[in-house]
């Protein structure tokens, strides 16, 4: 005996009429009266007499009526208590942001995640890239959204691209370089340095500085992104930034060239782990969301790819 031959079974007993019966369930009235002819079957005898336009319980059929009521309310409360729970139940989401990307992107996305998944709580932190990766792989965090610039990640890490973002050199608009479109790397000697000691570019940047001959005099260090631009809006040296964290109104923005300098933000998960349904919501909707106005890259990619096949 299956739920379902229950529930027709009752709403025939309630109907006495077999189509209305069907149309009350939502299904047809030969698959309604086939799932009769099968409980039937099992109990061992008619539970309906038919007479022409007249359908009334069998004796057999009003013995076991409360019976199946009793199994259909109990299958009820069973099932809402169960979707209660459910519903109470609380995951919690633990994100890591890498420090140096401007917050102004995430407000949308820690919104939306919650409003697609009700039992969320997301728990936020910061940090540095080579940070936020040790947490990730200690299972500390369950995703974090970062850049990787100038090396691989391992295979142990599932990347999904979000955005390009320019790095830019962050100057006081007095400085030398103010009227000028760009600046080129090997301009830079000789230039009093603000360090962000969370610059994931440090290391990398360096060696390509190195390569042209290029010495920069690090004058103040600094975790804060807005100390950095402070002092560089007091003129006591350049920043090297990304183009979207510049937003101190005495600071300017050029960009870097021979070469140019990006970052690829990702949303960078385990490749092994099992996606809970929090994190892939949030999978989902940053996907959904645009990043600086454009798609995120992996979606893009993605619809690209589907219209080549």
């Amino acid at each position: 005996m299956e739920l379902h031959q229950v529930r027709y079974f009752l709403a025939v007993a309630e109907e006495l009429n077999f189509s209305r019966a069907a149309e009350k369930c939502s299904v047809s009235q030969p698959a309604l009266s086939r799932a009769i002819i099968l409980l039937e079957q099992e109990f061992g005898g008619s539970l309906f007499h038919r007479e022409r336009r007249l359908t009334h319980l069998s004796p057999l059929g009003r013995m076991v009526r409360p019976y199946l009521e009793l199994i259909a309310r109990e299958s009820d409360a069973t099932l809402k208590l169960a979707r209660q729970h459910a519903g109470a139940e609380k995951h919690t989401l633990k994100l890591g942001i890498m420090t140096t990307i401007a917050p102004n992107q995430f407000t949308e996305l820690i919104m939306a995640v919650p409003r697609a998944y009700a039992g969320v709580d997301m728990m936020l932190s910061d940090a540095n890239s080579f940070e936020l990766e040790r947490r990730l792989t200690a299972g500390e965090i369950d995703a974090a959204i970062c850049a990787l610039p100038g090396r691989e990640p391992g295979p142990e890490l599932h990347l999904l691209p979000l955005f390009r973002e320019q790095m830019v050199i962050a100057i006081h608009p007095n400085h030398r370089f103010a009227n000028q479109p760009a600046v080129r790397v090997k301009d830079l000697g000789g230039e009093a340095y603000i360090h962000r000691n969370h610059c994931e570019f440090a290391g990398y940047a360096d060696g390509i500085l190195h390569s042209q001959g290029v010495t920069v005099a690090p004058a103040y260090f600094s975790d804060s992104e807005e100390w950095t631009q402070a002092m560089i809006a007091a003129g006591l040296g350049f920043g090297f930034m990304p183009r979207h964290s510049v937003n101190h109104p005495g600071v300017i923005a050029l960009p870097v060239i021979e070469p140019e300098f990006w970052r690829v933000v990702s949303l960078v998960t385990m490749t092994e782990k099992a996606h809970s349904p929090a994190l892939g919501v949030l999978v989902r909707e940053a996907m959904r969301k645009e990043w600086f106005g454009a798609k995120a890259i992996a979606a893009s990619e993605t619809a690209a790819d589907q219209s080549i096949s």
